[in-house]
């Protein structure tokens, strides 16, 4: 069956009232969560998860994916017009953003983010729609060793291509990979780090641990910032919508070049927030009008929404196709799915073809509901950010708590997403990512099934990583991604050593 005709099949199986009726719920709910200080696109779907243990699969995944979009989109409303990016990604919205709200021209910044936004997130369901199958067809030959060539590839990948310092993001990958060895081993099955506690012998809840880590931790920090609203006012009519559409053909390069950015950085482990500082630093570098970049500038905004929303579309693309997240909500996604018994990666496109076909169908009809949701409730989401965060965080940390509560209805689980909220706290103030410790607790059990299969196969010699071009290629690769700092600094080095010095002109005394 072709992309096209699979496609058709989804739309039909998603063109119902009640589906529907799902994705305005999720999109209200996500530019909610987007709006919000303290919440985010992460922690909005792990708190949703516990709600969509009773419903179909499909169903749970438009009603998240749509959340997802919805959060995207809601975090350029804060941005735009409060200076507050509610998602990382949404950082570099602000720099020109807010300005053009403050020139009283929030309306078109408004209509310039959500309407590029739409455009990215369409090329990258695009991308999804023409490669997942092809990708998942090919990773169908893949053994063992592929597959761990494959994770390992994905964690150095983090390590040396991420804007952290490579340590932080290595003790980071350690303590998810802690996280993952919690419970039952798969293949001895001995106990490994419970600690004598019933409640750990299934493992640490993954829902529990993202809500900690993304939701408590993030309060915490905002509280001790002492948040304060102030925003402007911004009011979308047909009129401004219209005329702001009939400028973005001007910017037509500037959106090309964006959505091959957030593509790019969304199959890679780059994600949203390192896709927009890109696109926004190349669109400064190539404009006619550089120097109004900061004031103000329409195309400074254009930018980092077309790829920010590329790249969040793009990361379903690995995750769905080999199991492996691009970005944080993704790997959240992934353990919504294993929750629900789907098991991401090229077997799923045989074994769940309608859920595959329907969720990327969702995507198409999920984005253009936001877009029209999200323009006509922007003044209702704005006035709740002029409610005092005193009274809007307590509510933030209820949530949390119930989500949590009701993963396995225990306390236990509340203790542990407040010891998880701390421990995000610190990561927080000292500067170390999330994004590869969920990372490892969500594909760390599978990496090490895979190595220890591998193991078996080749009484013990690692060399089987090497055994045929694929996996060899794959292994060398995530080789070369680990020790890519040491290479480019090496690099730098010695292309300083090789500048020819200037000649000192001599004195004429």
């Amino acid at each position: 069956m072709s992309e096209f005709d699979s496609l058709l099949q989804g739309m039909n199986l998603i063109l119902t009232p009640g589906h529907i009726g799902l994705m305005v719920i999720g999109v209200l709910l996500g530019i909610l969560v987007g709006v919000l200080p303290g919440l985010g696109a992460p922690n909005g779907v792990a708190l949703l998860l516990p709600l969509t243990f009773t419903m179909s699969p499909v169903s749970a995944i438009i009603l998240l994916s749509c959340m997802y979009w919805g959060a995207l989109f809601g975090g350029s409303i804060t941005s735009i017009l409060f200076n507050i990016p509610g998602e990382p990604s949404s950082v570099a919205t602000t720099f020109d953003g807010y300005p053009m709200a403050r020139e009283g021209r929030a309306a078109e910044a408004l209509t310039a983010a959500f309407s590029s936004a739409l455009i990215g997130a369409l090329a990258g369901v695009l991308l999804l729609t023409f490669l997942s199958t092809r990708i998942a067809e090919f990773a169908m030959s893949f053994s063992s060793p592929e597959f761990f060539a494959v994770y390992l590839l994905a964690f150095c990948t983090f390590i040396g291509m991420s804007k952290n310092p490579p340590l932080k993001t290595v003790v980071a990958m350690m303590i998810g990979f802690a996280m993952a060895a919690v419970g039952m081993d798969t293949v001895s099955g001995n106990l490994r780090l419970t600690f004598d506690q019933p409640t750990l012998m299934t493992g640490i809840s993954f829902e529990v641990a993202v809500i900690g880590l993304f939701g408590i931790g993030e309060i915490l920090c905002t509280v001790e910032e002492g948040l304060v609203f102030r925003g402007e006012h911004a009011r979308i009519t047909p009129m401004v919508i219209l005329r702001t559409w009939a400028k973005l053909p001007r910017y037509w390069w500037t959106i090309v070049r964006s959505t091959l950015v957030g593509c790019w950085m969304g199959i890679t482990p780059g994600g949203p927030t390192a896709a927009s500082f890109m696109s926004y630093s190349l669109a400064r570098r190539f404009s006619k009008n550089r120097e109004n970049f900061g004031k103000g500038e329409l195309e400074g905004v254009i930018a980092p929404e077309t790829a920010d929303h590329a790249a969040g579309t793009s990361a379903l693309l690995p995750m769905l196709t080999l199991g492996i997240p691009g970005s944080a909500t993704a790997a959240v996604m992934l353990g919504g799915l294993m929750i629900w018994g789907l098991h991401p990666g090229p077997t799923l496109f045989v074994e769940q073809h309608d859920f595959v076909w329907g969720l990327i169908a969702s995507m198409y009809l999920g984005n253009v509901v936001s877009l029209i949701v999200v323009l006509a409730t922007v003044p209702l989401f704005a006035s709740i950010l002029r409610i005092p965060f005193s009274i809007i965080a307590p509510i933030i940390i209820m949530v949390c708590a119930i989500g949590a509560y009701s993963v396995h209805n225990s306390f236990f689980d509340v203790v542990l997403m407040l010891g998880f909220g701390a421990l995000g706290y610190l990561f927080k103030k000292l500067g170390y990512p999330i994004a590869p410790l969920v990372l490892a607790a969500v594909l760390g059990d599978k990496a090490e099934d895979a190595f220890r299969q591998s193991m078996l196969f080749s009484d013990g010699h690692i060399g089987i990583f090497w055994s045929n071009p694929l996996v060899g290629g794959l292994t060398t690769a995530a080789l070369l991604m680990l020790f890519w700092p040491l290479i480019s600094k090496a690099l730098q080095t010695l292309m300083g050593l090789r500048k020819p010095q200037l000649a000192k002109p001599k004195s004429v005394l």
